[in-house]
């Protein structure tokens, strides 16, 4: 009798690398895979996935891979070391088929123990030009997907594929009425959902509040702030606030008109799936490699979005984009036709069973 298959995700640090992992881990539990998840002691994947029912959550040590000078710099090689040798063992006792890999600092030492294990990695790589984590991994992946079909050209041509933007099925059963409700608005105005990546941001939320006069006039206001970052002083009609919305997203998006956020590729492809309107302010360069910047500008030109720069990030301009924005949500939308789904997650699951070693 053939063992069943096993499946090993890994991905984290942001919600970023974890979104298509969720994606993917329903349809392998569907179809009977065993799944195994290795992330991090504090990372954000560790609370998204421990809540999944039947998937085995294991953390290990990692280091931050910094671009910048610091004392933490000399101590992450041992923790990377350390991780290395955790994910070694890990991956020896579980005897996953397949590795898949959404990136992030701790899927590193995970990919290079798959390697030291013979059992063959997936790479995924959402932005526009690949992050520092799947730059060290790729050399020891059989496959790197990207989301974006430009980002081709920054990949080994033996091992990359273009497979589209990788949607969360669950986001499409989303009910208007509920998440009218969920924040007491009704349909007389148009709703803006605002949100900074997981984490939140203190520079979109601090404009954002000192912008509320204005912007309640044309808009009610869903505020995805980040864990600890929400203002309980703030009691306005119009206004709700949340840290981190978890299964009542889906019902939030389809209450959402327009959006105003980061452009992590994850989050805009989704909003774009749902063709919905979207103002984005990537990271900047001082506070990122400017992968946001990349995959902004890309949206900017297809007519999908957008775009203010943080530097240029004042509350009278915010103002100003936002009412263009719902001004020429009806344009932006029509251009978001153009987009079409890719039956991504289809593509993917298939290339991992691929490659998936044989028991």
């Amino acid at each position: 009798m053939e063992k069943k298959k096993r499946i090993l995700f890994t991905g984290g640090g942001t919600a970023g690398h974890v979104i298509v992992n969720l994606a993917l881990i329903p349809v392998f539990q569907r179809e009977g895979w065993e799944i195994d998840y290795i992330g991090s002691h504090q990372g954000i994947e560790r609370k998204l996935i421990e809540q999944l029912d039947n998937v085995t959550y294991f953390p290990i040590s990692t280091g931050k891979l910094r671009r910048y000078m610091s004392l933490e710099n000399i101590k992450d090689p041992f923790k990377v070391l350390k991780g290395v040798g955790q994910a070694w063992r890990i991956i020896g006792k579980r005897n996953p088929s397949i590795v898949f890999s959404k990136g992030g600092f701790v899927s590193v030492p995970v990919i290079l123990a798959a390697k030291l294990r013979g059992v063959p990695a997936v790479i995924h790589e959402s932005d526009f030009t690949p992050g520092l984590a799947n730059k060290l991994s790729i050399p020891f992946a059989k496959k790197v997907l990207a989301t974006f079909s430009e980002t081709l050209e920054y990949l080994p041509k033996e091992k990359a594929e273009y497979v589209g933007a990788v949607i969360r099925e669950e986001l499409f059963q989303g009910n208007r009425a509920k998440g009218l409700a969920l924040c007491g608005f009704t349909n007389e105005k148009p709703v803006l959902l605002v949100m900074g990546g997981s984490g939140g941001s203190e520079r979109i939320n601090s404009a954002l509040r000192d912008s509320l006069d204005s912007l309640l006039d044309s808009f009610q206001i869903i505020h995805i702030c980040g864990y600890g970052k929400t203002d309980e002083q703030i009691e306005l009609s119009g206004y709700k606030q949340f840290e981190y919305v978890g299964d009542e997203l889906t019902d939030i998006f389809a209450a959402t008109d327009f959006v105003l956020s980061r452009a992590g590729a994850n989050a805009i492809y989704e909003f774009l799936a749902l063709r919905i309107p979207m103002l984005l302010i990537p990271l900047s360069k001082e506070a990122s490699r400017g992968d946001q910047i990349i995959n902004a500008k890309s949206f900017s030109d297809k007519g999908y979005a957008n775009v203010l720069e943080e530097a240029d990030l004042t509350n009278e301009r915010l103002v100003k984009e936002l009412l263009t924005l719902k001004k020429q949500g009806p344009l932006i939308q029509d251009k978001m036709k153009a987009y079409k789904s890719e039956q991504a997650r289809d593509k993917v699951v298939s290339i991992i069973k691929t490659y998936a070693k044989k028991k």
